[in-house]
C-alpha cells in the first residue's frame, strides 16, 4: 500500500565487480605511484618463469626516519658476563 512512499525493499544495490584485468591494472598503478615517490629507489627483481616479482626496500624508509631508532640487535651488543655477588658472613 505504501510502496510508493518507502520504495521496494527487494532491490539490492548493484555493486560493480572488478575484473581480473582491472584489479591488476589498479594494483600496478598504485605500486608505480608509491615506488616513484621513494628515495632511494627500491630494487625490483622480476621472475618471468614464475610470473612473480620482489621489491627490495631499504632498511629504513624515509617516513620511518622520523621515528625513534630501533632497539639494538642482540648480536650488536656482546653479552656482559653476570656479576658475582658475595655476601659477608
Amino acid at each position: 500500500m505504501f510502496k510508493f512512499l518507502f520504495g521496494a525493499k527487494d532491490k539490492k544495490p548493484e555493486v560493480k565487480r572488478e575484473t581480473q584485468r582491472e584489479t591488476v591494472l589498479r594494483a600496478q598503478q598504485e605500486l608505480n605511484d608509491i615506488l616513484a615517490g621513494l628515495s632511494p629507489k627500491a630494487k625490483i627483481t622480476i621472475y618471468p618463469e614464475e610470473g612473480t616479482f620482489t621489491i627490495a626496500l631499504p632498511e629504513q624508509m624515509p617516513d620511518e626516519a622520523k621515528a625513534l631508532p630501533s632497539p639494538a640487535k642482540p648480536e650488536d651488543n656482546p653479552a656482559t658476563p653476570p656479576t658475582q655477588t658475595t655476601e659477608a658472613a
